[in-house]
């Protein structure tokens, strides 16, 4: 961040290390002239004078001459600044939000360069933040068999015949998206309501199948990938994992959390055999992919939700070449040996003119409730021989942790279950007491999904962030009783209100591409938590529509060190916006399903704009 400061006399110029947490002191960097302002140092001083209106929020007289590249006139401006909530206009320069006000004082910033665009009363808002996904996931599941309309195994395996009319034999054939608890009817043999191979291996006998869940956290394999990863009877199961097996032992294809990499590592092999250049051109096209989903739906910025090293090194090479549409904040997640040699040279805060920032660690300790993963105090209702899986021992999630102090990254980890949260609560409570800081870590708990009562006070204490998704209370809602029973479910089931109301920050996001990345679904879900028009899952939990364009906004910038320069619409800060066909704060509840995303704005300039957007005019 730079600032000045006495502006009538020689001005001082202070350059903020964003790296540092909040509170830090600045450091002169520059002293300036006030004659130099704009004579010199117009465009590498530009977010100077910008900061300088932060205050009043309007133009100050020293700098009324500066023109706007891209100034919106028109508009109702939701800018989630509690100083100026509404505006209806606003003036950007190289990236930057220059001046937030009325038509009238925002007309002085109007140049004969400057490109004007009338919102003609359509509201405008910060450009959405999803909270937790998986980015070049998103762009991957674009490139394979879309599963998630499917209403029975029949169709899957009809869906997966087809494709092998156009796949060369012994070529893997993958999908993404299938929930048995989604089906109109249980498929026949099952285990546990899974499907067996018997259908697939009929229609798929010369190619390897391998088709993952909505959750990510269970796959289903056909015998011909089975056997190509050495999986049979004797295969025993791995540690945080299941291979699911008929009355016989033999595996019936199901692999369930940590057993999934049994398959997931040949076909990973077979995909290593491929030219460098074929890789490189897969990685841009789901980049493009990704960012143009995102930008389609009004995302500005993207918390990436768990890449390795690898992929990280990818993401430095992409924003190198200015292919990232979208700013990235990523969370690493590898194993620890190969973090301790190597996480101080993957750090990255604004890189690329802040469209890749790198700061936080991820791991895993559970699975999912759809697949029987998360971890709980007590068994499952619908399975009470289990009580789900701890996918990674607590001893190696408290080592992330330790590395996460050590280099100043923030630690984020899965956390479903009941079990899985007070675990990961206990890891952070035990290193914040090591460890004291006088600025909160920030830490967050990816899902939060079912806590026990007793735990949901302990994210507000502790300062620990509960980042979830709105919309998968909704998606879940249908089979969430089954497994935890309605006792559960009321009491701790998705309690964004009961975490907000004891002083949590609650974060909001799609977990894409296991749901839609749209965050207006999202946000439906979180202000109405509806089902049917008749069936409403426990509506005491819902958020206002206030507090949940803030968990999809400026409390997403803070969960990730970032509310300094994003999530709200004040001078100095980055140019995003979103404008959006509805009011989302006054329009009818049933309105905002039908809510499109006129135009997306990032960096000052227009990333994309609707086709029927015809009635905003320059």
């Amino acid at each position: 961040m730079v600032l000045l400061s006495n502006l009538g006399q020689n001005t001082t110029l202070f350059l903020h290390d964003r790296s540092q947490p909040p509170g830090r002191a600045m450091k002169p960097l520059l002293l300036i002239k006030p004659t130099l302002h704009f004579l010199f140092f117009k465009k590498t001083l530009v977010a100077t004078f910008i900061f300088l209106t932060s205050a009043l929020h309007s133009a100050p007289a020293f700098t009324q001459q500066q023109a706007a590249e891209l100034v919106l006139v028109g508009g109702n401006i939701y800018t989630v600044d509690q100083a100026r909530p509404h505006a209806e206009a606003i003036a950007m320069v190289a990236g930057r939000i220059l001046a937030v006000g009325s038509d009238k004082a925002i007309s002085t910033y109007i140049g004969p360069e400057t490109q004007v665009i009338n919102l003609q009363g359509k509201f405008a808002m910060p450009g959405f933040i999803e909270g937790h996904a998986h980015f070049m996931g998103l762009g991957e599941s674009k490139m394979m068999l879309n599963l998630h309309q499917a209403k029975t195994w029949n169709e899957i395996v009809l869906q997966v015949e087809n494709a092998t009319r156009t796949t060369p034999p012994g070529e893997w054939i993958i999908g993404r998206g299938w929930h048995q608890s989604k089906w109109d009817q249980v498929p026949s043999p099952n285990v546990e309501g899974y499907p067996t191979s018997l259908e697939m291996n009929l229609a798929t006998p010369d190619h390897p199948v391998l088709l993952t869940h909505a959750s990510g956290h269970l796959s289903f394999a056909n015998e011909y990938a089975m056997r190509l990863a050495g999986v049979d009877s004797e295969t025993a199961n791995p540690k945080g994992g299941e291979i699911l097996k008929d009355e016989n032992g033999k595996p019936i294809g199901i692999f369930r959390e940590t057993a999934q990499a049994l398959i997931q590592k040949e076909k990973t092999r077979a995909d290593s055999q491929r030219p460098q250049a074929e890789k490189q051109a897969y990685s841009q096209r789901a980049a493009e992919l990704a960012s143009r989903e995102c930008l389609e739906k009004g995302i500005t910025s993207f918390q990436d939700a768990g890449s390795s090293l690898a992929t990280v090194r990818t993401l430095r090479q992409l924003a190198d070449k200015g292919k990232l549409g979208v700013r990235l904040w990523v969370m690493i997640r590898d194993d620890n040996e190969r973090l301790r040699g190597q996480l101080a040279n993957y750090k990255m805060i604004g890189y690329a003119n802040q469209f890749l920032t790198c700061r936080a660690l991820k791991r895993s300790i559970d699975g999912a409730l759809g697949a029987h993963g998360a971890w709980l105090l007590a068994p499952y209702q619908d399975l009470p021989t289990s009580s789900g899986l701890n996918t990674a021992s607590v001893e190696s999630v408290t080592e992330t942790a330790a590395l996460g102090i050590k280099n100043d990254f923030q630690v984020c980890v899965h956390a479903i279950g009941d079990r899985a949260n007070r675990e990961v609560l206990d890891i952070y409570e035990k290193m914040f007491r090591e460890y004291p800081s006088q600025f909160p870590r920030r830490w967050r708990i990816e899902h939060a999904q079912h806590l026990h009562p007793d735990d949901i006070p302990r994210f507000g204490k502790l300062g620990v962030i509960a980042s979830m998704q709105g919309i998968h209370c909704t998606s879940d809602a249908i089979f969430v009783p089954q497994r935890l029973g309605m006792r559960r479910s009321e009491e701790g089931a998705y309690v964004w209100r009961s975490l907000v109301d004891s002083g949590a920050i609650v974060t909001n996001g799609t977990d894409a591409p296991v749901e839609d990345v749209d965050p207006i679904a999202s946000f439906y879900a979180t202000v109405t938590r509806r089902l049917t028009d008749k069936v409403t899952f426990f509506p005491q939990q819902v958020l206002t529509r206030e507090q949940a364009i803030r968990s999809y906004t400026i409390d997403n910038a803070y969960a990730a060190f970032e509310e300094n320069i994003k999530g709200s619409l004040v001078p100095g800060k980055l140019a995003d916006i979103v404008v959006l066909s509805n009011d989302l704060i006054q329009c009818d509840i049933n309105e905002i399903k039908k809510t499109r995303v006129e135009m997306t704005i990032i960096e000052g300039r227009i990333a994309f704009q609707a086709k029927a957007s015809a009635d905003i005019s320059e």
